[in-house]
């Protein structure tokens, strides 16, 4: 990995309204000129007989609002957007996958910062992205956070005219 970053994978999850790591990542390509991969992974129970229609209505949904959050947010950023479907247990595999598929240099994700039986129960997408990632993940903790409140991004339904 060298810096400047040519390409960075940001997860979105669209329950956010911070949309915290967002903000950084596009801070950071805006810095080094790279574009900005936003993905968004929609869980699903199991792994399903595929059903063309089913997937390709709720994809086409899940890009639309991907599309609004980066017409809002990014600017003149580059950026690409990219859905996947994957079961509970393999949402790092999936955001992994797309990491090889765009060459990333980053991955920027923020935790839940999860203990106890939750982690145990939930695991951690991030930990295991820490893991095994292709690239540099940058982890967002709850504490970070905190400290980067100045890079929060309002969701549209937020703002107040």
């Amino acid at each position: 990995m060298a810096y400047p970053f040519r390409a960075i994978l940001t997860p979105i999850q669209f329950d956010d309204p911070s949309l915290l790591s967002l903000g950084l990542a596009k801070r950071m390509a805006q810095d080094s000129g790279a574009t900005l991969h936003l993905l968004h992974v929609i869980p699903i129970l199991a792994e399903p007989a595929i059903n063309p229609t089913t997937h390709s209505r709720e994809e086409n949904k899940e890009i639309q609002e991907l599309k609004r959050i980066a017409e809002r947010h990014l600017g003149d950023i580059k950026f690409e957007l990219h859905t996947r479907f994957a079961a509970l247990g393999s949402l790092a595999k999936e955001i992994n996958q797309v990491a090889v598929e765009v060459n990333a240099d980053l991955i920027v994700l923020k935790t839940h910062g999860r203990h106890g039986l939750s982690h145990l129960f939930l695991g951690s997408v991030a930990e295991e992205l820490v893991r095994s990632a292709p690239c540099s993940v940058l982890t967002l903790t709850p504490a970070a956070q905190q400290k980067a409140a100045h890079l929060r991004m309002e969701r549209p339904e937020e703002v107040v005219g």
